[in-house]
């Protein structure tokens, strides 16, 4: 267990941006929610998962919704702390930590916005090792873990808790509309993990990583040195392709955002990446060149920082980059639920990265 410091945090929104593959939500504004209560004395520690007892109770976050609709509507800490004490509430016990569903923008930094006040820790791990758009999508679906109770909380007092789904898909269809009716954003706490699941199917220590790799960032920044080339390095990554971007098509439907967005080199060679949220595949012409479980990264080519769906525009200059998925997500199980198939298209998986 160790105190999370507040430059910590301002890493940890850079290297969560950037493992949140286009999606997660811009973590600016839960980053101000942390600058002001850490200027108020309040500080956040952070867990190892493997410290938890097989039976310690932890709490799982998100921020659910369309990108798109968090950057309209500011983040509030108490909304993330409310999902947590409503599970409790309905479980009739506390939690002995609590960590995010992802390690993706904004979602890496509920888990710390609610932690600052229930005075829990934070557990250095999350259930995708990235972003991705819908509830079965998790390491703990792969490993058939249970689905419900889940709790959903709005900025006007409206609360949900679903006591009961017959599968992860029905939970992601259940809670998608209770969001999509909250206004397409919603504080949600999933369901309870035990510290022995936690230990079984948790992505470990990744947010340590995301707050490593925002400093390898900050610091490439600082040295003038090319913080893309150091993000390949740490994350054995593949630089795919750099232009600037000539077209974005983007809507808010059912509670996703989705869209595709056109990049162009100086050669006129064009690649199209297809988002739900997050990046899904790039093509090149009719050729898929990456896809999910893959993390597709766009990156602003100067900066190295992470450019997500609902911020990409005309005339950026960014660099496409992909970067290694977490083995449990290519099992067969794992590819059923975030391979290309898992998002509509009719195109098996194959790595970017082999060579």
């Amino acid at each position: 267990m160790r105190e999370i410091s507040g430059e910590d945090i301002e890493a940890l929104a850079v290297g969560a941006w950037i493992l949140g593959t286009g999606g997660g939500g811009s973590p600016y504004h839960s980053l101000l929610n942390m600058r002001r209560l850490y200027r108020d004395g309040v500080r956040v520690r952070l867990m190892d998962p493997q410290v938890l007892a097989d039976d310690d109770d932890v709490a799982v976050v998100s921020n659910m919704g369309a990108p798109l609709v968090s950057q309209e509507r500011l983040a509030d800490s108490r909304l993330a702390a409310r999902a947590v004490e409503l599970m409790q509430e309905y479980l009739g016990r506390r939690f002995r930590g609590v960590m995010s569903i992802e390690i993706g923008g904004n979602n890496a930094i509920q888990p710390l916005m609610a932690a600052a006040h229930l005075g829990i820790p934070v557990i250095d791990a999350d259930a995708m090792g990235r972003a991705y758009p819908e509830a079965q999508m998790t390491t703990f679906a792969v490993g058939n873990l249970a689905p419900a109770p889940l709790t959903s909380v709005d900025p006007r007092g409206n609360e949900v808790v679903v006591t009961r789904a017959a599968d992860w898909k029905w939970m992601e269809r259940t809670s998608r509309k209770v969001c999509t009716e909250f206004g397409s954003v919603a504080a949600t706490c999933k369901a309870p993990r035990t510290g022995a699941e936690i230990k079984r199917w948790g992505v470990h220590g990744t947010t340590t990583k995301a707050i490593r790799l925002g400093r390898a960032v900050m610091d490439a920044n600082r040295r003038h040195d090319d913080p893309i080339a150091v993000i390949l390095e740490a994350e054995r990554g593949k630089r795919l392709f750099a232009g600037k971007v000539i077209e974005v098509e983007r809507r808010t439907t059912e509670g996703f955002l989705r869209g595709s967005a056109a990049i162009e080199d100086e050669r006129r060679a064009r690649i199209r990446i297809n988002f739900q949220n997050e990046w899904v595949v790039v093509w090149r012409e009719k050729r898929p060149l990456a896809t999910t479980p893959e993390l597709i990264c766009v990156l602003d080519s100067d900066t190295g920082e992470a450019i997500g769906t609902e911020m990409v525009r005309y005339g950026q200059r960014v660099t496409v980059i992909v970067l290694p998925a977490p083995e449990i997500f290519l099992t067969a199980r794992g590819l059923d639920l975030v391979g290309p198939r898992a998002f509509g298209y009719d195109i098996d998986f194959r790595s970017a990265l082999a060579p």
